[in-house]
C-alpha cells in the first residue's frame, strides 16, 4: 500500500520541483532581459481600454489601453530589483551583526538582543508601512524600508549560530595563535554561516515579494507610471466586474513567482542539510 502511494506521489512531486525551478527561471529571465524586449507598458491607447485578453494582446488591456503584458513584465522587473536589493543589504547587514554579536558577547549582545526584541514587538509588514509612509513613497524608500525591517531575522539566525560554532576546534586554535577577532570571523565563522544564511537568504525573496507587492498597493512603493504587481492589482479591484483579468493575471503571476521561490528554498535548504545527506 506505501509503495503504491510512493509511485503515485513522487513523479508528481518530481514534476512539481521542475515547474518550480521553470516559474522562477521565467521570472528572472523577464527580469533581466525585460528591458531588451520591444515592449511599451507606459504606452496609452484609449481605442484598447479595457481590452479582454486576445491574439494581439495575450493579457488584455488595462483601464489606460495599456497592454498587460507589457505592465506584467515591467511588474517581473520591479520586484525583482525590490528583492534582490533588499535581500543583499539586511543579509550581509544582519548577519556581520549577528556574528560580531555572537562572538564577542558582553554588553554589545546585551544592546543587540534589546534591539531585536523591540523590531520583533512589531509585525514586519506594519513596521515596514510606518517606515514607508515615514520616508515616502518611491523604489529607493521602499528597499530602505524593507531592509530595516529585513536584517533582524538574520541578525538572530547568524547571532545563534556563532553562539555554537565559536568553541569549535577550529576556532579555539585560531584564538589560541593570536588571531584577531574580525580575522577569526571572516575566515572561520562565516563561511560556515553561509549555508543557513542562504536558505533564509531564499525564503526572505519571497517574503520581500509579497511585502512589495503590498506596499504597491497601498500606494507607498512603486509609483506610477512604473509598474508593479501590486499597484497593478489595486487598480484593477475598480473594474473586477467588466475586466477581471486586470486583477487575476498580476495575482496568479504573484503566486506562482512566491510559491516557487518558496519551493526551490525547500529544495535548497534539503540540498545544504548535511545530516539529510548522511541518513
Amino acid at each position: 500500500m506505501l509503495g503504491s502511494i510512493r509511485a503515485f506521489v513522487l513523479p508528481k512531486f518530481a514534476l512539481f520541483k521542475g515547474l518550480s525551478r521553470l516559474v522562477l527561471l521565467c521570472w528572472c529571465g523577464l527580469a533581466l532581459l525585460g528591458p531588451l524586449l520591444p515592449l511599451t507598458p507606459d504606452t496609452i491607447d484609449l481605442t484598447r481600454i479595457l481590452a479582454a485578453p486576445n491574439a494581439t494582446l495575450w493579457f488584455g488591456a488595462d483601464d489606460l489601453g495599456r497592454a498587460v503584458f507589457d505592465r506584467l513584465v515591467a511588474g517581473a522587473q520591479s520586484s525583482f530589483l525590490v528583492s534582490i536589493s533588499v535581500v543583499f543589504v539586511s543579509s550581509i547587514l544582519g548577519t556581520l551583526i549577528g556574528a560580531f554579536s555572537g562572538y564577542v558577547g558582553g554588553k554589545f549582545d546585551l544592546i543587540l538582543v534589546r534591539i531585536m526584541d523591540v523590531f520583533l514587538a512589531f509585525p514586519g509588514i506594519l513596521l515596514a508601512i510606518a517606515l514607508a509612509g515615514f520616508l515616502g513613497p518611491g523604489l529607493d524608500n521602499l528597499v530602505i524600508a524593507l531592509s530595516i525591517v529585513g536584517w533582524v531575522g538574520y541578525a538572530r539566525l547568524s547571532r545563534a549560530q556563532t553562539f555554537s560554532l565559536r568553541h569549535r576546534e577550529h576556532v579555539i586554535a585560531a584564538l589560541a595563535l593570536g588571531e584577531t577577532p574580525w580575522r577569526i570571523l571572516r575566515l572561520h565563522l562565516l563561511p560556515l554561516l553561509m549555508a543557513p544564511v542562504l536558505v533564509e537568504a531564499s525564503f526572505g525573496i519571497a517574503a520581500v515579494v509579497i511585502a512589495e507587492a503590498g506596499l504597491s498597493f497601498l500606494g507607498l512603493g512603486i509609483q506610477p507610471p512604473d509598474a508593479s504587481w501590486g499597484s497593478m492589482i489595486r487598480d484593477g479591484t475598480s473594474y473586477m466586474l467588466v475586466a477581471p483579468h486586470l486583477v487575476m493575471i498580476p495575482g496568479f503571476a504573484l503566486f506562482l513567482v512566491v510559491m516557487a521561490v518558496n519551493r526551490v528554498g525547500d529544495q535548497l535548504r534539503d540540498w545544504l542539510d548535511v545530516r539529510a545527506v548522511h541518513r
